[in-house]
């Protein structure tokens, strides 16, 4: 069964308190377990011609369409409607079934890249890496450098990037 997506796009009226509005929707959304995920956004980038007055996404993402059709009844969702309605000059509501073409791929937070430890470098002993030597620096347009020796964890500055030659 594909995941089922909920996407609205609006124009709120000039006096909403739209930050008020979006603390109320993330209130919804985090006590109604039938939501998957939930992101919004202000629009921009966009000419005004190409975005017709709408301002704001929002998108809700469902494991079903079943689980969709029970969040738009459930009466959390049908009073917060109500205010909701009253908040904006106009909206666009479109509501699908996922087609993948490319999946979303998970990328590693920085912290996974290199798995050493701060207290383990400040731990290492300096007889540890006695040998190791320097690493190579080329110069690089414009004035970048690419490190070509393998720096042994030991070394690594984990508050600095750092790059490693294959």
């Amino acid at each position: 069964m594909a995941e089922f997506k909920h996407l609205v796009l609006v124009e709120f009226k000039p006096d909403v308190d739209v930050d008020q509005l979006l603390k109320e929707m993330k209130n919804l959304v985090a006590q109604l377990d039938l939501v998957k995920s939930f992101v919004w956004g202000k629009d921009m980038e966009s000419h005004e011609m190409l975005r017709q007055g709408f301002t704001h996404a929002f998108m809700m993402t469902f494991i079903s369409k079943d689980d969709f059709t029970a969040f738009i009844s459930h009466p959390d969702h049908v009073n917060f409607s109500t205010t909701f309605s009253a908040a904006i000059v106009k909206a666009l509501l479109l509501d699908f079934p996922v087609v993948s073409v490319k999946p979303p791929v998970d990328n590693p937070k920085p912290e996974e890249l290199i798995d050493v430890k701060p207290a383990e470098v400040a731990d290492a002993k300096t007889e540890e890496v006695a040998d190791v030597k320097p690493p190579e620096v080329v110069d690089v347009k414009p004035a970048a450098a690419v490190v070509v020796d393998i720096i042994p964890a030991a070394v690594v500055d984990v508050q600095a990037p750092v790059a490693v030659a294959p």
